[in-house]
């Protein structure tokens, strides 16, 4: 080999090297800040609430601009750079990596279903709902069939039955629907929160009664279910503000709580701490409650 071809390969070598690189550092720093938490100020305009199924420190807020996380009762951060409405937000009830949501691009128009697999940085649309694309204002997922959700759109309830990707109408011409709350043990049970009450269903959405004569006749606006123990329930309603339920529902007993005259829109347990219990009001205002709903403070 001559002494030019030898400078020619050693030449292509660095060339090879340094794009390689270039290649590798642009793949990590993407990767990276894909997943950077960005501090925030202010929450603004809640769409959703859950706690993190496998970590109790983290809360996650859906809202008109972008998904939100609170830590430990102080930290609030934007989980990715998205901005786009988040209604229906649902995250998987065991993996907390797998999150779905429906609602509003920041551009306009409808979402349809979305579902983000490392914990809501970035989103992939997997569905347009039936009649679609859809703007699913309430969503559930059933902890007991994690296959099986709902989904509320212009009058009819919507189901899936394999994750999301393929939904049917489940009931049609059924009342405007706030919050879906699914059983977590018995799949065939799904909640509907209504502004004429509390509505279940006890085969998978296709038929719906009144599930409490405490509640009927006036809006029932938040809903939540213990993880653990699905007799354990919260509702805040027109007609007894912040209450708690022993009977799945049935009955309901007032907590003399008054969130400092706002409406509590949205409530979200813990799983790995059913004590553990935050609302969100009209005003975006978190409150926690370590003492199973008894007794709540103010923390943001």
């Amino acid at each position: 080999m001559t002494k030019q071809s030898k400078n020619y390969l050693i030449w292509g070598i660095i060339i090879v090297a340094l794009i390689a690189g270039f290649v590798w550092f642009k793949q990590k720093g993407s990767s990276t800040s894909a997943t950077i938490l960005n501090p925030v100020s202010a929450i603004t305009h809640g769409h959703g609430l859950a706690v993190d199924v496998s970590d109790s420190t983290r809360l996650h807020i859906a809202t008109h601009h972008g998904l939100l996380v609170l830590v430990n009762d102080k930290d609030l951060y934007r989980v990715g750079t998205s901005q786009d409405d988040y209604m229906g937000f649902s995250p998987h009830p065991t993996d907390p990596k797998i999150v779905f949501s429906s609602g509003h691009p920041r551009t306009g128009g409808n979402i349809g279903v979305q579902r983000s697999d490392d914990s809501g940085f970035t989103w992939k649309s997997i569905s347009r709902g039936a009649n679609g694309p859809v703007d699913f204002h309430a969503m559930a997922i059933s902890a007991a069939n994690p296959n099986l959700m709902y989904g509320w759109y212009q009058g009819a309830l919507q189901r899936s039955q394999d994750g999301g990707t393929t939904w049917e109408i489940a009931t049609r011409n059924i009342p405007q629907i706030i919050q879906l709350v699914a059983n977590p043990i018995d799949e065939n049970v799904v909640y509907a929160a209504t502004p004429q009450g509390l509505l279940v269903s006890r085969n998978k959405g296709a038929e719906w009664s009144n599930a409490s004569d405490d509640l009927q006749g006036g809006a029932v606006v938040a809903l939540a279910i213990d993880p653990q123990d699905p007799a354990k329930m919260f509702s805040f309603s027109q007609q007894s503000g912040l209450a708690k339920s022993a009977d799945g529902g049935t009955t309901w007993e007032k907590i003399n709580e008054t969130f400092g005259g706002e409406t509590v829109l949205f409530i979200a347990i813990s799983k790995q701490q059913p004590d553990t219990v935050y609302t969100l009001t009209e005003s975006n205002t978190i409150y926690k409650s370590t003492d199973g709903g008894n007794g709540w403070n103010k923390i943001r």
